[in-house]
């Protein structure tokens, strides 16, 4: 008897062992690959919830399912047009066939970085295939309405989508499945930033110089037109005063004429005393004649 509680402990044990291990859970994140021997049984299981399988012969291999992050290490790179650049991107996969995936690359250390040698590759290949103002400008239409910018055929978007569509083609027969990839960030070498700089100051330059350009002209159009006006208005003020001139000095002469139709001789003495007060002053001596009209209305005042 003293025997039968440790045997009986033991196999307590032993149950407890293949029970546990022939249990297993599957998240909503993960699917599994199960295999014997190093060798896939079966489907993938991609539905959550408790699996079995056969505990010391059989293994579960855990891949999510979820969207996965690449992340690309700067590299300089050269243009078509043989600027060298810095190149930063990124990219979103996933596990696309878990089967085949974990046929090819087995885990996700091994994706990442066969990932690396494609993205890489085809980041290179794209950007050396067309030149510098075609990554760093966007192929947006509105971006070109600016007067005096090269017009861009291709743009950084273009660019992004080629090289995606070419790492995807090479990861079919991986069980992976590229979603997006991104330049993250594009930098200029040195050398290539002094020219850059360089460029772009004597481009805005020439293009303040044609604003400054069209300015001067507008405001001589408008000077012109200024003088033109201040002409007209002056040559049209001159023609009305010398109009209302004219018409006053004919009425004057109208009045006068009559006043001296109406009494000759009251006219001409006052038009002889209006003399004596610009010809007359207290420094003056005056001689006359007794035959003058002067001396005649003279003595008349007596």
């Amino acid at each position: 008897m003293k025997f039968v509680y440790p045997i009986a402990a033991i196999a307590i044990i032993i149950t407890l062992s293949v029970l546990g291990g022939a249990f297993f859970i599957v998240d909503e994140t993960q699917q599994v690959v199960v295999t014997q021997f190093g060798k896939p049984v079966g489907k993938p299981l991609t539905t959550p919830g408790l699996h079995m399988k056969i505990p010391f012969i059989q293994n579960t291999n855990f891949f999510d399912k979820r969207f996965l992050a690449w992340d690309g290490d700067p590299n300089q790179i050269p243009t078509k047009d043989k600027r060298f650049i810095w190149v930063d991107t990124y990219a979103r996969w996933r596990v696309a066939d878990s089967l085949l995936f974990f046929q090819r690359l087995r885990d996700e250390r091994r994706a990442q970085s066969r990932l690396d040698d494609i993205l890489d590759g085809e980041t290179r290949n794209a950007i050396a295939k067309h030149v510098l103002v075609e990554l760093v400008r966007s192929s947006n239409p509105e971006a070109q309405e600016e007067p005096g910018l090269l017009t861009v055929k291709y743009g950084r978007e273009t660019l992004e989508a080629e090289v995606l569509k070419a790492a995807s083609s090479r990861v079919v027969d991986l069980g992976i499945e590229i979603l997006d990839f991104k330049f993250k960030r594009i930098n200029y070498v040195e050398e290539v930033r002094r020219e850059v700089y360089a460029r772009m100051i004597s481009e805005r330059k020439r293009i303040a110089e044609e604003y400054r350009s069209e300015g001067a002209g507008e405001a001589a159009r408008i000077s012109g037109e200024k003088d033109r006006e201040l002409k007209t208005i002056t040559s049209e003020a001159y023609r009305k005063t010398q109009e209302i001139r004219g018409k006053a000095n004919s009425q004057a002469a109208d009045i006068y004429a009559a006043a001296y139709n109406k009494d000759p001789e009251f006219y001409q003495f006052t038009r002889t005393m209006e003399s004596f007060t610009k010809i007359l002053d207290d420094n003056t001596t005056l001689v006359m004649s007794t035959e003058g009209d002067l001396l005649k209305y003279l003595g008349g005042v007596k």
